[in-house]
């Protein structure tokens, strides 16, 4: 009869071929180095920065489509627009002051097409900035 042997189970890894590829990867990196040139990131400075922005125009669309135009200089209460008359009641606003930024305060329910028509209506005018208003994540 022949006699069989029990073959032993190896429980280690070997990592020797691991090992050889991860320092031929850190020659390449070392020699590939010093050719990679780290963009430079021009960060502005407080002595160059323009006067702080004035308080801005915000037009509040409200989720049944009515608009309230409201001047926050003024810290008024705001009046009703419709689409047709946003071009005059903003135009009115910005006469002074034409750089004057315009930010949009929408309800959570209002269309998206709304808003659009919004923005396209304020830069047909030529309002240089027109934002989005939100509020903050509650934590």
């Amino acid at each position: 009869m022949i006699a069989r042997r029990t073959r032993k189970a190896i429980n280690q890894i070997n990592v020797v071929p691991y090992i050889d590829v991860m320092l031929v990867l850190l020659v390449i990196f070392m020699v590939t180095a010093p050719f990679i040139s780290p963009t430079q990131v021009e960060l502005p400075s407080v002595g160059h920065s323009a006067q702080a922005p004035g308080a801005p125009l915000e037009l509040v669309i409200r989720a049944d489509g009515s608009m309230l135009l409201r001047d926050r200089a003024r810290d008024d209460a705001g009046e009703a627009v419709t689409q047709a008359g946003l071009r005059a009641a903003v135009g009115e606003r910005l006469a002074d002051d034409a750089t004057r930024p315009v930010v949009i305060a929408a309800d959570r329910d209002v269309r998206y097409d709304n808003v659009m028509q919004a923005m396209d209506q304020l830069q047909a005018m030529g309002v240089a900035r027109v934002g989005l208003l939100t509020k903050p994540a509650q934590p």
